[in-house]
């Protein structure tokens, strides 16, 4: 599977800067900007904004403020020396000036690289959101079917979803947890589900029972806050769990906690053992989110140096072709200083509020996760922290770099359209198709 490789412009605004005056130096029209980075405000951009240049390629790169000849050079995989050849009306290499249209040598390469990409979705999401989505899915994942205290699982209305993701190109997967009725996840039903043989064994049974009949692809166990004791019962469950899936012809994913080392303390690392979930599942979603998280304090939610050495210890336990990289699909925000939980919002939601209290976007080189502050009506300051196409791309650099199966979104219930040009401009979509 190939397909024509895009060097993805992502472009930030500077000051000054409007909508129609970048559409012109880039020879796209306004609108396929306001589509591409569903601008909600387009004519009040502001400062630090990252915007998706649709359509652009590696023929050619308009120069922008700060760029030198050699950042140009490293941006697309060339030499300073190949690109004075490619332009020979650049006498001086560093008298180069902004909106000036450089060359880029080697044309237009081939993309040969196709990653997985699954996407979390609760079963009652939106139908036209999941349908732009679809494209550029391999694996939805539909949450969910949780499990009760008496190893049976409870329904939900599914079957339009399932229906909707094999008619997309997508496998549905029936996500399974230890959530609580009426509560969240939960170490003590774990618990009982994984040690009592009998109920465990009615569990496995109820799973791939449920998953054949209404026609799933796989099965997701999503697991949290298992006990560290636990953790071999929870081992022989997925070993079981997988035998039965695979001799039914579904596969066995699973969600796992950021570990940085096999001996990490705490409720949400020690029942999951990295190497265990590489033996018995044929993807694994490393759940590569929350450092910032609603209760603690402002901080990127996916902060690439976190990641990144996450990835560095999965690596080593689990082969490098399972692993999906988490992505989060929102942003929260802060009232700082406040003991109140932070609000979540979408990626779009975040711009629409620096629009509307004119805050400057600063992005974090270390995280590589773009944020800002403003001050509400009453004279609180918040601090929000949000992805973007900067952040999404960092990301798409370490499914390369480690060479990862791809990536899994939680969860994709609003639309980020920065996320999907950004992933189609650096990898081809595996796709699964509907049985017969």
């Amino acid at each position: 599977m190939k397909g024509v490789a895009r060097i993805l412009i992502i472009y930030t605004v500077q000051t000054g800067d409007t909508l129609t005056e970048i559409a012109d130096r880039y020879n796209v029209s306004r609108a396929e900007l306001i589509e591409a980075n569903q601008l909600n405000y387009p004519d009040r951009l502001v400062v630090g904004q990252a915007l998706v240049i649709p359509g652009s390629s590696a023929d050619t790169h308009t120069v922008l403020r700060g760029e030198t000849l050699f950042l140009i050079a490293e941006k697309y995989g060339v030499t300073v020396d190949e690109l004075m050849e490619a332009n020979p009306e650049i006498a001086n290499p560093s008298a180069i000036y902004i909106g000036q249209n450089i060359r880029i040598p080697g044309g237009l390469p081939e993309l040969s690289d196709s990653i997985d990409v699954n996407g979390y979705a609760y079963y009652t999401m939106n139908r036209d959101t999941l349908a732009r989505t679809l494209p550029d899915l391999t694996y939805l994942s539909i949450f969910s079917h949780d499990a009760r205290p008496t190893g049976r699982l409870a329904d939900i209305a599914d079957s339009s979803i399932i229906d909707a993701a094999w008619s997309g190109g997508a496998g549905p997967i029936m996500v399974v947890t230890n959530i609580k009725e009426g509560g969240n996840f939960d170490s003590g039903l774990a618990s009982w589900l994984l040690t009592d043989e009998a109920t465990r064994n009615r569990l496995i049974q109820n799973i791939v029972d449920t998953a054949v009949e209404k026609n799933y692809y796989g099965v997701d166990i999503d697991f949290e806050n298992v006990y560290g004791g636990d953790r071999e019962a929870y081992n022989s469950f997925l070993r079981d769990l997988s035998e039965q899936l695979h001799a039914n012809g579904l596969i066995l994913t699973t969600a796992i906690a950021p570990k940085t080392s096999a001996d990490m303390k705490g409720i949400l690392y020690e029942g999951h053992d990295y190497a265990a979930h590489g033996r018995y599942a044929d993807r694994i979603t490393l759940m590569t989110y929350e450092w910032g998280y609603r209760y603690g304090e402002p901080q990127a939610v996916a902060p690439y140096n976190q990641v990144r050495r996450v990835l560095q210890y999965a690596v080593t336990e689990i082969p490098a072709g399972k692993i999906l990289m988490g992505i989060p699909n929102y942003g929260y925000d802060w009232v700082v200083g406040s003991s109140s939980p932070a609000t979540v919002v979408s990626n779009v939601g975040a711009i629409n509020i620096a629009v509307q209290n004119n805050a400057q976007i600063f992005f974090d080189e270390t995280s590589k996760t773009p944020y800002f502050n403003y001050r509400d009506g009453s004279g609180r300051r918040h601090e929000v922290w949000f992805e973007d196409a900067r952040s999404i791309q960092a990301k798409m650099d370490l499914v390369r770099e480690f060479e990862l199966a791809g990536v899994s979104f939680w969860h994709i219930g609003t639309y980020f359209a920065q996320a999907w040009e950004v992933l189609t401009a650096n990898f081809l979509v595996n796709k699964i198709r509907a049985p017969r």
